[in-house]
């Protein structure tokens, strides 16, 4: 089967304009992420998708391959649909544009969800929570699975509820600091890494597919295709990857490639 990366690379970020261009360590953010891409064993091609000349241009002078979008789609999936409707490939796989430093395993896990299952149309990935403090955090996005693997519900609030403690204190401040790693192990809530795996015909349909209630109220793509009754498949793995989301991150990254971190 073959595999396409997709990268949504949009430069006008509402808390990071430019954000596909910052430097870090001399070379452009999406240079990273693309090079990390292309070396992804079961990946055939790689593609950057953009509303922004500016991006384009960067792309097209490191040789990489980039497609210009429409600057007004709803989430990163939909601007990779655009994509994918002109490209001949089986798998499609989204690639955050901010993650630098994605592992090319991880994208070889994502893509082996649906390389090795017909049933399997969606797949995604998830990673224990090592604090307690990034799973309270709500720009950490909270997953359950069932006992196969596929994703029972997404939210940036913790989950699940625990009815015990609410109904011993009736305290929201109470109930949140209850909260522990044993409880979260016990419940195997994971943390949702932002990549997403599709086949060629489900990609098209979620493009097609209006937002959702849930996804609205959250703010989670992946939740339009729960709600339209896709199961997606969460794969495991300890591949930690690093949003870029500001430019207080953006320095923390460049830290990370700092000669005493090499």
């Amino acid at each position: 089967m073959k595999v396409t990366v997709i990268i949504p690379a949009r430069y006008a970020s509402s808390r990071f304009p430019g954000k596909p261009l910052a430097l870090i360590s001399g070379k452009p953010m999406v240079w990273h992420v693309y090079e990390r891409a292309s070396k992804a064993s079961l990946v055939d091609e790689v593609f950057v998708a953009t509303e922004d000349h500016r991006v384009e241009e960067c792309v097209k002078n490191f040789d990489g391959k980039v497609v210009m979008t429409s600057s007004n789609h709803q989430s990163g999936t939909d601007r990779m649909a655009e994509v994918a409707k002109n490209i001949s490939s089986d798998i499609f796989i989204n690639v955050q544009g901010d993650e630098p430093l994605i592992s090319p395993d991880l994208i070889d896990q994502v893509a082996s969800a649906l390389i090795n299952s017909e049933k399997t149309v969606m797949s995604t990935a998830r990673i224990p929570f090592k604090t307690k403090e990034d799973f309270l955090n709500p720009n950490m996005v909270k997953v359950l699975c069932d006992q196969e693997g596929y994703a029972l519900y997404f939210s940036r609030y913790p989950i699940p509820f625990l009815r015990k403690t609410w109904t011993e204190t009736r305290n929201w401040n109470d109930l949140l600091g209850s909260y522990s790693l044993s409880h979260i192990e016990e419940a195997h809530v994971q943390k949702h890494l932002g990549i997403y795996g599709f086949k060629r015909q489900l990609l098209l349909n979620f493009s097609s597919w209006t937002p959702t209630s849930l996804e609205k109220m959250e703010e989670l793509e992946q939740l339009r295709a729960l709600e339209h009754g896709v199961k997606i498949k969460v794969v495991t793995t300890t591949h930690e990857s690093v949003a870029v989301d500001t430019p207080e991150d953006l320095k923390k990254v460049n830290e990370l490639f700092s000669p005493k971190h090499s």
